[in-house]
């Protein structure tokens, strides 16, 4: 077991589910890295972790999404956890920093806002969903992963983005 996978563990058994939805992917999360000590990687055929992370401006009310260049579709910055990562939180942050080009981000708090298990072309990503506030005056630049970069309003995200990141800026706002 590596340190991530401990911190994962960690996170998990510490982080209090908003509902009981999100109570029942906890428990799946922890049942899965139980069975599988490379659950953290991405040759994990049996799904593994991702950490993501939705970039927010509270300031002027809106946030960062990527429209991802495999997935085509409007998303917040994550991906796949890598062995330098101290901890999920460190990973999300990674990834909002590699996809975004925005130096300065932080957590919003240390733990996760919300859990999110979907599908994918390398198998089932068990994401860990975090907020990341961006300093002010961020500029953003677009990465080699994203087709596109851009700011949306609060309001807007629910005419581009599904209900996965919608959910999650819901979340995401009451905790601001």
């Amino acid at each position: 077991m590596t340190d991530l996978h401990a911190d994962a563990v960690n996170v998990l058994e510490r982080w209090s589910a908003p509902d009981s939805g999100q109570e029942k992917l906890r428990a799946e999360y922890l049942d899965h890295l139980a069975a599988h000590p490379d659950g953290m990687w991405k040759p994990c055929k049996a799904g593994h972790l991702t950490a993501s992370a939705l970039i927010v401006d509270p300031s002027r009310e809106r946030v960062l999404l990527t429209l991802h260049a495999k997935i085509r579709m409007w998303l917040q910055t994550g991906g796949h956890c890598e062995p330098e990562d101290g901890s999920l939180g460190q990973a999300a942050l990674r990834e909002s920093a590699e996809e975004s080009g925005i130096e300065g981000l932080r957590l919003l708090r240390p733990e996760p806002v919300r859990l999110d298990r979907h599908l994918t072309p390398c198998a089932w990503h068990l994401d860990v969903e975090y907020a990341v506030l961006a300093p002010p005056g961020a500029v953003e630049a677009i990465s080699e992963e994203s087709l596109d970069l851009r700011w949306f309003g609060y309001e807007e995200v629910g005419e581009i983005a599904d209900d996965s990141v919608q959910r999650l800026l819901a979340a995401t706002r009451a905790l601001l």
